[in-house]
């Protein structure tokens, strides 16, 4: 257990909605989210820029101090770097139709899959397990949601969020955290 401060909550989702809504940023709340954190795994800095970064698109606004977009990238970059991994996904809440959940985290692992690559680049030093992960959140990202399901079809689902939140921490090791600790020894 670490005596840190604890990182950060995420926005509400609705409050993200709505910024992605007044921004016309074609994207959704949890697509965003999961290009902010490929783009920040991959090693993209944090900055008021990101959404210029994340959307590829030079035309994108600034995100203002204090908004939720701003609130978003510095509870996400917080929350990938913290030591008692307290990183989470920004997804619908849990009573939301399983339709609207599995469709968030294949939007996530799409938006995650794009700004990774724009901040990793082509060959990025990973791992064999993070090489793997990246794979598989590939699978994900072509996915399609579930309509309709039961209780196990819920718990495939929370497994599925655990492995691709897991996975999230593991790139960001690979590229940004072992990153750091080979300049550290240098």
């Amino acid at each position: 257990m670490s005596n840190a401060t604890p990182a950060p909550d995420l926005p509400p989702i609705a409050a993200v909605d709505d910024a992605v809504r007044r921004l016309a940023l074609g994207v959704s709340a949890a697509e965003l989210h999961g290009s902010l954190c490929g783009w920040l795994a991959g090693g993209g800095a944090s900055r008021a820029e990101w959404l210029r970064d994340v959307l590829a698109d030079p035309a994108a606004p600034l995100t203002a101090s204090g908004d939720a977009l701003d609130d978003l990238r510095l509870a996400s970059a917080a929350q990938l770097a913290d030591r008692d991994f307290a990183f989470e996904l920004l997804l619908p809440p849990a009573d939301a139709t399983l339709a609207e959940r599995s469709g968030a985290l294949f939007d996530w692992c799409r938006g995650f899959l794009g700004a990774f690559g724009l901040a990793a680049g082509g060959d990025p030093k990973l791992s064999e397990e993070a090489n793997e992960a990246l794979g598989d959140i590939a699978k994900l990202a072509a996915a399609q949601p579930q309509e309709e399901g039961d209780d196990e079809d819920e718990d495939a689902l929370a497994e599925i969020e655990e492995f691709v939140r897991v996975a999230a921490l593991l790139l960001h090791g690979d590229c940004v955290l072992a990153a750091r600790h080979r300049q550290r020894l240098n």
